[in-house]
């Protein structure tokens, strides 16, 4: 059974049983690092409220990426039943309040909103993440997609040495599994200086893609200064805000690119066990 089916229009994928086995392997692992760390495993809830996001001016800076969820106004759900249902359209839905997060992190810096750390917070989660793009390529770029990270809120030093140690670690998996990879600055247009809209220098002004092949992000390593410490009004012992960073994993992403190197191997799981196995 082929690891990689083709996603249907849409940007949303199904996968088969050989896919998920691969996909649940990939997060063992990467979950495993975090715990090693000293990361703690948590789940947070599927959505986000509008207000959250805006305190990161997500809305102003993405409002094309963004996704929210919301249900029929009460006066019109009758009409909804009704149909058609090809589109539903704006006049019959209520506000929304929620959205769809686009990266898992967001939720963490949320938790700990308020709170004042003796030692840095580790955190390691898995979201089902969403973001509304201008095109969608199989695998490569989803409107859903899963995301691992592993993330660290602390002291400055804390929070790079942090992104440096899961940095050497993928370095040393991807030549063990013999998957060739590279760390590049991102160059998405968000970074640009002269982008008109420049938030992302502020949450990621120390950003490295982990790319494989002809540019695929299958992982990132985002040192966010403190920016999210600010506005979430979390604090180190001596009272200024924390610094943030995570280190991110987009599942499907990776297993494109295990697919398009090692094609259906069925002892491709073993291999990747073997290779995060020191």
């Amino acid at each position: 059974m082929p690891t990689e089916p083709a996603a249907p229009a849409g940007g949303l994928a199904t996968l088969g049983p050989a896919a998920v086995a691969l996909r649940e392997t990939l997060d063992t692992v990467f979950s495993g690092w975090g715990v090693a760390g000293g990361a703690d495993k948590m789940s947070f809830p599927p959505l986000l409220s509008t207000d959250d996001l805006a305190k990161f001016d997500y809305w102003t800076n993405f409002p094309h990426l963004g996704l929210v969820a919301t249900g029929a106004r009460p006066e019109r759900a009758e009409d909804l039943s009704k149909g058609p249902h090809e589109e539903i359209g704006t006049d019959l839905l209520a506000p929304a309040r929620f959205a769809l997060p686009s990266a898992t992190c967001y939720a963490v810096y949320l938790h700990l909103a308020g709170s004042r750390l003796e030692t840095p917070a580790r955190i390691t989660a898995v979201g089902t993440c969403f973001r509304r793009e201008d095109y969608y390529d199989g695998l490569r770029r989803l409107m859903g997609f899963s995301m691992r990270e592993i993330v660290c809120v602390g002291d400055r030093e804390s929070v790079l040495e942090h992104l440096s140690s899961y940095k050497d670690r993928l370095s040393t998996f991807a030549e063990r599994l013999d998957l060739p990879l590279r760390f590049e600055p991102a160059t998405d247009p968000f970074f640009q200086k002269d982008a008109a809209r420049t938030l992302m220098q502020q949450l990621f002004p120390v950003k490295e893609e982990l790319i494989y092949g002809d540019g695929l992000a299958i992982g990132s390593a985002n040192f966010h200064r403190n920016f999210f410490g600010e506005r979430c009004d979390i604090q180190l012992a001596d009272g200024s805000p924390a610094f943030t960073g995570c280190f991110a994993f987009g599942l499907e992403r990776w297993l494109h690119a295990l697919h398009d190197r090692f094609g259906d191997a069925p002892d491709l799981p073993d291999r990747i066990r073997a290779a995060a196995d020191w």
